[in-house]
């Protein structure tokens, strides 16, 4: 997630403090990614030295507020136009799991598909629940149908990863069927006579 161009995005509207980006950040989003606020102030120090914020003075409440510059302005325009590059997949920590859950002895994988199964399925109930009723049921306002779509992003990614985990439980079966039968323990046999003569 990139918090750098979100800020900006945000800043677009107005000068805000860290803290009022942080709740604008996570009322857009239904708090599905929080923000740590020093994350939020540390992304803002970096972003005034890079030339894309400046500060704009206090709001009379002790609070230092940030405006966005006009370079600021361009790198949220290229953000919002650039694909979300999918060359370096984010890591996945279920893929990794499983992956390795393969490879080390002695662990059910079965099990572990089946648990992982039972965990996204009571999320995708969830969001499901959340969908239907609350603001997301009928955004009216541009941050509802914000917390919206992030909701549906929530939903697809639980669904993909149930028929993922379906299909890695069926490549297991597979495997299992397909696995050479392990070799039998070698038959002992009876010398023979030449070897017999060798012994003596």
């Amino acid at each position: 997630m990139s918090v750098k161009q979100a800020l900006l995005a945000l800043l677009e509207q107005g000068p805000m403090y860290g803290y009022q980006l942080r709740s604008e950040f996570e009322q857009r989003t239904g708090a599905t990614w929080p923000l740590n606020v020093g994350q939020v102030y540390t992304t803002l120090t970096r972003l005034e030295r890079d030339g894309l914020v400046e500060g704009a003075g206090d709001d009379g409440e002790g609070h230092v507020v940030y405006r966005i510059t006009d370079t600021g302005r361009e790198e949220v325009a290229a953000w919002f136009t650039t694909p979300v590059a999918r060359t370096q997949p984010p890591r996945d920590e279920l893929a990794i799991k499983l992956a390795l859950a393969v490879t080390v002895p002695g662990v059910d994988v079965g099990a572990v598909i089946q648990q992982q199964r039972s965990a996204t399925m009571t999320a995708l109930q969830d969001y499901t629940r959340l969908k239907r009723s609350g603001r997301a049921a009928r955004p009216v306002e541009p941050a509802d149908l914000a917390w919206s779509l992030v909701l549906d992003s929530l939903v697809f990614d639980a669904e993909a990863e149930v028929r993922w985990l379906d299909h890695c439980e069926a490549r297991l079966r597979r495997a299992a069927l397909e696995r050479p039968a392990a070799p039998e323990a070698a038959e002992t046999t009876t010398p023979t006579s030449t070897e017999q003569e060798r012994t003596r």
